[in-house]
């Protein structure tokens, strides 16, 4: 099975991490985040993956194509770049990574309509590369297969942002609660996806996922949600990369379950 991994975004919110290169480059504990997400996949038994690039996408493609000489010793004559010799394995050598170009300008519907070719019309797992979480994928793909649809998406329960105030109408304050986790359920950005999918995304290059795609999945009563009550952490702000930085530093990122 195939992973899809979503890394072509603008990511606006991120304007002085993203000025220079792409969201899913930045680093947390010195390697990207989309590194430590393919690492939760590999994790789990998914090495096979296709990187869904776009925004200053050549990043992604010169990481990937250097990533041996960049995480091993290597000897190399410099007028023969064919004499390359990497020294010791590497903990990724066993990935296979494509790395598609999908447009500067694509939507998130649209950049896994464009790689369609690449999956081979299997079932495949799609990611958006800005967000981590400890999800068990052996029980994700449980549910999805139990219910027999054509899609899956995975929700949790978010904390919110802002301290909730109770407040009696006299004005007198009763009980504070600073962040409490919301009773709403929304997407983690972790899919199942079975081939028919792309019947749903059919020119849908300006359309994003939860738009008009999941929404006819839901009508049509083909879309299944899978509840994650672990740790799950999106990478919308600087404050939120500065969150991860700090969790993996401390020796205790809760989405880091490989040795």
């Amino acid at each position: 099975m195939k992973a899809v991994l979503l890394a072509g975004g603008l990511g606006t919110r991120m304007r002085e991490e993203t000025e220079f290169r792409p969201k899913p480059m930045v680093e947390i504990g010195g390697k990207p985040i989309l590194w430590h997400l393919m690492k939760i996949y590999a994790a789990q038994g998914v090495t096979e993956f296709v990187i869904c690039a776009g925004y200053k996408g050549e990043q992604i493609k010169s990481y990937f194509l250097n990533y041996a000489a960049l995480n091993a010793d290597f000897t190399i004559t410099l007028g023969d770049r064919s004499s390359l010799q990497i020294h010791d394995a590497h903990l990724e050598s066993d990935w296979v990574v494509t790395v598609a170009d999908t447009g500067n300008d694509t939507l998130t519907a649209g950049r896994v309509e464009r790689i369609e070719r690449y999956i081979g019309g299997e079932r495949f797992m799609v990611t958006y590369g800005d967000g981590l979480a400890d999800i068990n994928l052996a029980d994700l793909l449980a549910f999805h297969e139990a219910h027999g649809k054509i899609a899956t998406i995975s929700t949790v329960r978010p904390t919110s942002r802002f301290g909730i105030v109770n407040v009696e109408p006299t004005g007198l304050v009763t009980q504070f609660r600073e962040k409490p986790q919301m009773d709403d359920w929304v997407s983690a950005g972790f899919f199942v996806f079975e081939p028919g999918i792309f019947d749903y995304l059919r020119g849908s290059d300006q359309m994003m996922l939860e738009d008009r795609p999941l929404n006819l999945l839901a009508e049509e009563r083909q879309l299944g949600a899978y509840r994650h009550d672990g740790f799950w952490q999106p990478m919308d702000t600087s404050r939120e990369s500065q969150l991860l930085n700090d969790l993996w530093s401390s020796g205790e990122a809760p989405w880091k379950i490989w040795e």
